[in-house]
């Protein structure tokens, strides 16, 4: 279910056109202090990630660990992205049109602290990371996570 003070935050900073260092504090001490709890939440904030391309680089680190954290270790079993938290993950970041970066950069964070991963977004991570500038690292290190599944 989602928390009501999040669809009003997301709301508010919506039609405000704009989310700084301070959106990204209240979201994180006042709206959702013990993280995410839901998929419901974590989709929201992804649409909220693409309806703001010029949002403070403190709510693309906020949101890529609240993420991890959740789909790894809040999500059963704890450890694992399985093929339904996989899939999840994809079509939410994937959204039809491509992850944003922040997108792209949740999908290898996740890969990078599950113990394992579905097949279905070491793929996706792969694919939403080879057009970006500067992921060539994080590409083979994705890549090394294949070969070990």
């Amino acid at each position: 279910m989602i928390n009501a003070s999040l669809q009003h935050f997301c709301n508010r900073i919506v039609a405000a056109g704009t989310l700084g260092l301070e959106d990204v504090r209240e979201l994180n001490r006042t709206i959702l202090p013990e993280g995410l709890t839901c998929r419901e939440e974590a989709d929201m904030l992804f649409g909220l990630d693409r309806a703001m391309p010029d949002a403070d680089e403190a709510f693309g680190e906020w949101l890529i660990a609240s993420v991890v954290d959740f789909a790894v270790w809040g999500e059963r079993p704890t450890g694992h992205i399985d093929a339904d938290t996989a899939h999840w993950l994809a079509a939410s970041l994937g959204c039809g049109r491509g992850p944003t970066v922040t997108g792209a950069r949740i999908a290898v964070e996740v890969v990078r602290e599950a113990e394992t991963n579905d097949l279905a977004l070491i793929a996706f991570a792969l694919k939403a990371n080879r057009a970006r500038v500067g992921a060539e690292d994080e590409v083979e290190e994705i890549l090394s996570y294949a070969v070990a599944a």
